[in-house]
């Protein structure tokens, strides 16, 4: 398992050290099938290539996806399941939207809950759900989630901060 991460490692930087080195070769000479350029000549200093990316290499065993996961309480009590993440402007992950309650679709709503208020202790494998940290008394008292309007983010108790936005 690990040789097949470092082939697909050292794959991968050659495709990107080939690209470099395309990128750092000259223009070929002008020449008859070549049109002349034109006869202002650019004073500007070259542009410096652009560093190749980072490559992160994320073990199976080390993260999941959480979008479509099942979510329960603490009392194993069917609380929904994931169906978006919320961020803020710098990126970092405020809450969860989990469509919550109705069968197949019929009578459920999404409502937000804080990201803090999710565990992810048992995700190893895709049947595996997320506990939440709140009872389906406090979920179902929670106002619905509707885009485009203020969020109501529901947080087990002192773990919240408030989201600051400016008005633009």
């Amino acid at each position: 398992m690990r040789a097949r991460y470092l082939i697909s490692f050292a794959a991968a930087f050659a495709v990107l050290a080939a690209t470099a080195w395309a990128q750092n070769q000259p223009a070929p000479p002008q020449g008859e099938g070549n049109p002349p350029s034109s006869p202002k000549q650019n004073t500007a200093a070259p542009k410096t290539p652009a560093p190749p990316p980072s490559v992160t290499i994320i073990g199976a065993k080390e993260a999941h996806g959480v979008l479509g996961r099942d979510v329960r309480s603490p009392t194993d009590e069917d609380m929904g399941h994931i169906v978006d993440v919320i961020v803020d402007r710098a990126g970092v992950v405020r809450a969860a939207v989990i469509d919550f309650g109705g069968f197949l679709g019929v009578g459920s709503r999404k409502i937000v809950v804080d990201w803090n208020a999710l565990h992810f202790g048992h995700v190893a494998d895709k049947g595996d759900s997320i506990t939440l940290e709140l009872t389906k008394e406090q979920v179902n008292a929670a106002p619905e989630y509707k885009e485009d309007q203020p969020i109501v983010v529901l947080g087990a108790a002192g773990s919240l901060k408030p989201l600051q936005f400016d008005s633009q």
